[in-house]
Order: C-alpha cells, then sequence, then structure tokens
C-alpha cells in the first residue's frame, strides 16, 4: 500500500505537485512587492520573474532592460523582477543625477558581486565595496591624470607601429582582404594593455605564439558556461557562492599572478621607471598601510594584482568594442569615414605625420564619431548600485528599503527619442558643441557619472582613438559579405557584443593624394 493512496504512482504525482505548487507559490510571494508601493512593473512569470529570457541566455541583459525602459515611457521609474527579487530601473535623468551624484552615499555600492573565493575579480576597483572602495579610488585616480596618460601614450605609440607593420605585413594595395575586425582590434589592445598594466612588450598582431592572448582569450571566449558566470555576477551575486561562478578561471589567474609579480620584482629591483600602470602599483604597495583601507583589503599580494586584473578588462573591453563598432559603422557610411579620414591626414600634415597625444585629442570629428558611437553600442549597457540605506525617493511616497538593486539602462536612455530623434540612425552631428551644450545632462552615459564612473574613461578614448587613426590615415573599410547589417547583438553577452563576437569588413589600402 502506496503512502498516502493506494497507488505509489498517483503518490508520486501529489508530491511532485505538492512540490511545484510550493515552490510557485515561494518563488512569487513577493510578486505584489511593487504593486503594494504603486510602481508600474513589468509582468513577471512564475519562478524566473521578468529575467526568463535572460536567464535562458536568449537576450542580452542590457536588451532586457531596454525593454523595461520603453515599457514604462511616461513614468519616472519602473519595478522588475529577476527570480523573486524586486529591482528598479531608474529613467527620469533627475533621479538618475540623485542616485549617481547627488545621494550617492546611498548608492555608493554596485550590486554586482563576485563570489569571494575568485578574489581577482572580488576586490578589483570595478567591484569593491566602500570603504575599501573609496580609498583605493582615491590612491589609484592619479594614474589617469592627462600628464600620466601622455606618458603612457608613448608606450601606446610602439603598439601603433606594431599594428601598422601588421597591416603592411597584409599588401592591401591592390586588394581588398576580409578581415576579422574583433580579432585585429583584440590584439592590438592586448597589446596596449600588456605593456601599460604589465610592462611587456606583447606584438601578439606579429607575435602569434606569444602567451598573452592565449590567456586573454580564455576571459573574454563567447561560450555559455562563461555568459551565464557573468550573468549571475551581475545580476545574481546571491547564486554565485552556490555556483562557483568566476570571473577569472584557475589558469588565467595563476598565468596572470607570475606575469605580474615577475614583473614588479624586476622593476622594483632594476629601480627603473616606464610611466605605466605597474608604476602606480609598486608606489601603492610601498608607501599605503593595509589598515588605510579596512580590515579585509591590502596593499599586496592578489589584492594588488586585482586592480592589474579589472584594469585589464575594464580597458581592453571598452576599446576593443568602441574600435570595432566605429569601424563598422564607418564601412556603412563611406561619406562619414572620407569626412574623418581627411581631418586626420590634415592634422597629420601639420606635424609631419607623427601621431601625437595633442593631436589625438584634438580632433573635433574623430570625437563626435567615437561619442556617438558609444551612444549606439555602449561597451556595458547598464548601471548598477544598491540602496545602502533605507531612501525616500524625492517627489514621490516611494520609499526604497536597504538592499534593493538599482539600474540604469543606458540603451534605453541612449535611444530615447525625446533626447536623441531618430536614435537607430548613425548622426555624429548629435555631438556638435552646439548639440551637446542644448541636450539634457545625465542623457549621456557611456562611462557612468558621478564620483563612481569608470576612473579609466579617459585612457580608454584615447588608444580607441589612436587605434581608429593608424587604421584611417592608410586604409580604407567596406562592408563584406559576412557582415552583419542590420547589426545583431549577441544574446548570450551581458556587455555589448555583435553576434558570435565578431565583426567581418574588407579593408584596402587607399592613395592618400587622392584624398
Amino acid at each position: 500500500m502506496a503512502f498516502i493512496t493506494a497507488y505509489w504512482s498517483l503518490d508520486g504525482m501529489i508530491v511532485l505537485m505538492t512540490l511545484i505548487i510550493t515552490v510557485h507559490l515561494y518563488m512569487t510571494h513577493k510578486f505584489n512587492y511593487w504593486k503594494k508601493r504603486n510602481v508600474l512593473h513589468a509582468q513577471p512569470i512564475s519562478i524566473l520573474g521578468n529575467f526568463k529570457n535572460s536567464l535562458l541566455l536568449k537576450r542580452s541583459p542590457g536588451y532586457l532592460l531596454k525593454d523595461f525602459y520603453d515599457e514604462g515611457k511616461g513614468m519616472p521609474y519602473i519595478g522588475f523582477y529577476i527570480l523573486d527579487k524586486p529591482f528598479l530601473l531608474v529613467r527620469d535623468r533627475e533621479l538618475i543625477k540623485n542616485f549617481l551624484i547627488k545621494d550617492f552615499d546611498y548608492f555608493i555600492d554596485r550590486h554586482a558581486t563576485p563570489n569571494t573565493t575568485d578574489r581577482l575579480a572580488y576586490f578589483s576597483l570595478f567591484f569593491i565595496k566602500n570603504p575599501a572602495w573609496k580609498i583605493l579610488r582615491t590612491k589609484l585616480s592619479p594614474t589617469f591624470t592627462s600628464g600620466k596618460l601622455k606618458k603612457m601614450f608613448e608606450l601606446m605609440l610602439e603598439c601603433g607601429d606594431n599594428l601598422d607593420t601588421y597591416l603592411e605585413s597584409l599588401k592591401l594595395e591592390d586588394k581588398d582582404i576580409e578581415l576579422d575586425m574583433k580579432d585585429l582590434s583584440s590584439k592590438f589592445f592586448i597589446d596596449i594593455v600588456g605593456t601599460t598594466a604589465y610592462g611587456l612588450n606583447v606584438n601578439s598582431l606579429n607575435n602569434p605564439h606569444n602567451e598573452f592572448p592565449k590567456y586573454s582569450k580564455q576571459i573574454f571566449e563567447v561560450s555559455i558556461l562563461h555568459a551565464f558566470e557573468f550573468l549571475m555576477i551581475l545580476f545574481l551575486p546571491n547564486v554565485i557562492r552556490f555556483i562557483n561562478a568566476r570571473l577569472f578561471n584557475k589558469k588565467v589567474t595563476a598565468f596572470l599572478r607570475n606575469v605580474f609579480w615577475q614583473t614588479i620584482i624586476q622593476r622594483i629591483k632594476s629601480g627603473k621607471k616606464r610611466n605605466d600602470f605597474i608604476d602606480a602599483l609598486i608606489e601603492l604597495k610601498g608607501t599605503h598601510r593595509d589598515e588605510d583601507s579596512g580590515r579585509e583589503f591590502t596593499f599586496d599580494g592578489d589584492d594588488l594584482l586585482a586592480q592589474a586584473a579589472i584594469f585589464f578588462i575594464a580597458s581592453y573591453e571598452t576599446s576593443s568594442t568602441t574600435m570595432i563598432f566605429t569601424l563598422y559603422e564607418l564601412a556603412k557610411h563611406p561619406e562619414v569615414q572620407n569626412r574623418l579620414r581627411k581631418e586626420i591626414l590634415n592634422a597629420l600634415d601639420e606635424i609631419d605625420g607623427k601621431i601625437t597625444y595633442d593631436m589625438v585629442m584634438s580632433l573635433p570629428y574623430l570625437d563626435m564619431v567615437v561619442s556617438e558611437i558609444l551612444r549606439m553600442y555602449p561597451p556595458l549597457p547598464f548601471l548598477d548600485r544598491i540602496t545602502k540605506e533605507t531612501y525616500k525617493v524625492p517627489n514621490s511616497d516611494l520609499v526604497l528599503e536597504k538592499g534593493t538593486p538599482i539600474y540604469i539602462s543606458l540603451l534605453g536612455v541612449h535611444y530615447d527619442p525625446e533626447y536623441y530623434p531618430n536614435p537607430d540612425k548613425f548622426d555624429p552631428e548629435r555631438f556638435t558643441k552646439e548639440n551637446k551644450r542644448n541636450r539634457s545632462p545625465y542623457v549621456y552615459l557611456p562611462f557612468g557619472d558621478g564620483p563612481r564612473m569608470c576612473i579609466g574613461s579617459r585612457m580608454g578614448l584615447l588608444q580607441s582613438k589612436l587605434g581608429i587613426i593608424v587604421i584611417l590615415r592608410k586604409y580604407e573599410v567596406k562592408p563584406c559579405k559576412k557582415t552583419l547589417i542590420p547589426m545583431v547583438i549577441e544574446p548570450a553577452s551581458s556587455s555589448t557584443m555583435a553576434l558570435g563576437g565578431t565583426i567581418h569588413l574588407n579593408i584596402r589600402r587607399i592613395n592618400n593624394d587622392a584624398n
């Protein structure tokens, strides 16, 4: 005789249905959270909330958040759920200002949190919590002043020369060659990060057997497992300890640790200065006490390495994304490409053909083009914060409980026709001085804003512009048969990435005398 009825099969069905109903009730008991607070919210489904398509890697979370933004048109914010947890997406630009700047102390930490066992990620400047974040940010900020960047630029120029040497080796004078622009830009920026963050002459474009690119690919590979792990870190940090999600796998961690400490030891022993990120970290290690940042973080060991590791990811990914999408849009819009090339060549003529820091930073049309690319394709398409204390939202009855995740959709704001008419159109004219002056504040946020905005934004722009200049001064890019038109975004990636992680274009040497 069965436990409940006379049949084991019927008992099994009853137990299964009871379990399903219990899980359903448990996972949905909070789905009235936003309704009780009179907040417009996306309609959730059982268990997965509003995040089904992203959790199944069918829609990039950046674009899902844009869907919520569009759904909340006319409202200052909209609620949504990931599993059973309530999140808030902020739409109103004044509230964006409050969360990022005016009331920053309430939202000083990111919601995203790596696994505590993944020390290179957990204690990096991007993820680290306050008060250690504030101390570390203060110590590292001087590394990215214009004076320091000018000195670093000399190291970047060597990588630009390597890129030029590689393109020259392809013999592009009389033919178009199809290139994987993601592979090209990846190697170029790996070289830059290798020299500025690790003191290495990588030259991966002309030395394909170098180990640095090999391990770098493991960090940025497009795979279901890696995509899911990164998604958990960004949106479900309470889950990662159960699945042991890691931003850096053990082999990558071991490689970076070995390279980093070899460089540190050699640099200290030689006393040589290269004006790079390693110099800044050596100074941090030697002049600051661990007590300055609290008990958890130290200015040594993997905690110091964590800064070089996240510098690698942030600098590489931001710059690579910006450059390849710039080349993609220029290939589709030859009139913009020709105008930009003319500006570059005219500037080079005035300084005897040598690229300089001041020249790169003084090209207005290049800045307009890159700004428009960052509007359309922000590398990380959302900002996240978590409420540190109970917070009363200004001009409303809404009170946010401590621990409420707050998100800002950059794609939502950047594609809002109220701020950017015909937002799907690539139009650098949006960023003339006059148009920027007349535009509402806090509606252009590719690097965030406020105290926690991207610390390396100027460096990212500098190296992206350098790569574009090196290519356009001698070559033109055009669409090829593999070029995605219109662009399709990789649904399994939390960052902005073309489908499959790559963009193919034709490239050809031009006759500069004709331009």
